[in-house]
């Protein structure tokens, strides 16, 4: 089946690519295994060689990368071209720190036996990428699998496969033939990499979509990132710089963030708060200071949740003409107050530059209306009090809490989900674990 390329931006037709079959994928899982036995084989001092040099030819065509980024995303240039930075610096990373990594304790535990741990790859990794971010996704889930000694194939998002594929093409002459595939293609070719002999399925996206993948992958291991709905806690005396910087965060590859901002719950001070807010996003304009949505039916999503709602008081920012004019899936920032706990607009993940406004009458409110969603995969808290900071980020339910922040990741920093949010790491030397397990061996010493 052919699958034709849109450009957000426009709207219009940028190409064509090719769905994998059964035949497709089951061909690549047979290779991508021959290729694991060898990658295993490796020391970790040469994948990690191989690894290095995967990020350094990654920097060498990082323009490439960008233009490929760019065409699938509508991202701004340079925002691209720092999630190219990144992905680089996580196969970095991962590369040091399978050569690191240490384990449970080795010895004698009973007389007369000698035990130790060893850390195995699974063996070949399917993993199912979001489009939201491309190329840094692919590092994120692939660079960790890769450094622990498997084989990944990869199937990008339907709308994103361009810098995947790249990828794969500078794995296979870096890595080796087979070792970092990738298969293209939309939920039909997803549903059919579940359903191949894959060892292990490491998958960004939906919560439904998770869920079917859950189920498919049966007893195998599954790693899931399912999205979030972040709540931010505001207090009265939060810094003077918070509201530009919630800004900044909101509008981030258009809202598009599973770590995004997206319920601010006001400790007494709704009002307040809502319009510094609006005037703090009053300065973001849709196609001139971030990017479109990435398919209609994100726009559908975006317009069915946001608009309507009894009681609610919305507000919205602005398009930049020349960007309305072109065609593309362009909206604006919105600010939406008088909004009821289960409210969809509260309650579900609307991936966009969009915030919430609810008043709590005291901190255990606030922590109670944060935590009283299905998603908890993180969250924020500002006040320049911080010890009353660190004792609401002890109780909000999230994989990864900001004081005085929104958005503040390193490699070596782990980030995963609890709840609906998804049960799996990313990041840091955790992740490791994710693509490896452990192989106890003991040996009797005493012979007679």
């Amino acid at each position: 089946m052919k699958r034709r390329l849109f450009d957000p931006t426009t709207g219009g037709e940028r190409g064509i690519v090719t769905d994998a079959d059964a035949s497709t994928i089951n061909d690549a899982v047979r290779k991508g295994r021959r290729a694991a036995a060898i990658w295993a084989s490796f020391a970790p001092r040469e994948r990690a060689d191989r690894l290095l040099r995967l990020a350094d030819r990654i920097l060498d065509h990082c323009d490439e990368y960008v233009v490929l980024e760019c065409a699938g995303t509508g991202k701004p240039t340079e925002q691209a071209r720092g999630e190219i930075e990144q992905s680089a610096d996580l196969f970095r990373f991962y590369a040091q720190a399978a050569r690191s990594q240490t384990g449970p304790a080795s010895g004698s535990f009973v007389d007369g036996y000698e035990s130790w741990v060893r850390f195995e790859p699974v063996g070949i990794v399917g993993a199912i990428l979001p489009w939201n971010y491309p190329m840094l996704m692919a590092a994120w889930r692939c660079a960790p699998a890769l450094a622990a000694g498997n084989s990944v194939l990869v199937k990008p998002a339907e709308s994103t496969p361009d810098s995947a594929t790249l990828l794969a093409e500078h794995a296979a002459e870096l890595l080796g033939p087979h070792v970092f595939d990738v298969v293209t293609g939309g939920r039909e070719t997803g549903r059919l990499l579940c359903e191949s002999d894959v060892d292990l399925l490491a998958f960004t996206g939906s919560a439904r979509a998770g869920r079917e993948v859950a189920k498919a992958a049966g007893t195998r291991h599954v790693s899931l990132e399912l999205g979030g709905n972040g709540p931010v806690v505001v207090f009265p005396d939060a810094p003077h710089d918070t509201f530009e910087r919630l800004a900044d965060a909101t509008i981030y590859n258009a809202g598009q963030n599973c770590a995004a901002p997206a319920r601010v719950i006001a400790v007494r001070c709704a009002d307040q708060v809502a319009q510094k807010l609006r005037e703090a996003l009053g300065r973001k304009v849709a196609g001139r200071d971030f990017g479109p949505l990435n398919n209609p039916d994100q726009l559908n999503r975006y317009d069915s949740l946001v608009t309507g709602g009894a009681g609610r008081r919305a507000w919205f920012g602005t398009v930049d003409d020349q960007a309305k004019a072109g065609g593309g899936y362009y909206r604006p920032v919105a600010v939406i107050e008088g909004v009821r706990q289960d409210d969809p607009v509260v309650t579900e993940e609307i991936f966009a530059p969009v915030l919430t406004v609810q008043e709590a009458s005291s901190t255990a409110e606030a922590i109670a209306l944060a935590n009283d969603v299905p998603q908890a995969l993180a969250a924020s808290v500002w006040t320049t009090s911080i010890g009353a900071a660190l004792a609401v980020a002890r109780q909000l339910i999230a994989g990864e809490v900001w004081v005085n922040c929104h958005l503040v990741q390193s490699a070596e920093l782990p980030h995963g989900g609890r709840r609906a949010s998804g049960s799996g790491v990313d990041l840091s030397v955790l992740a490791l674990a994710e693509y490896q397990r452990p192989k106890t061996v003991t040996a009797r010493v005493e012979l007679e």
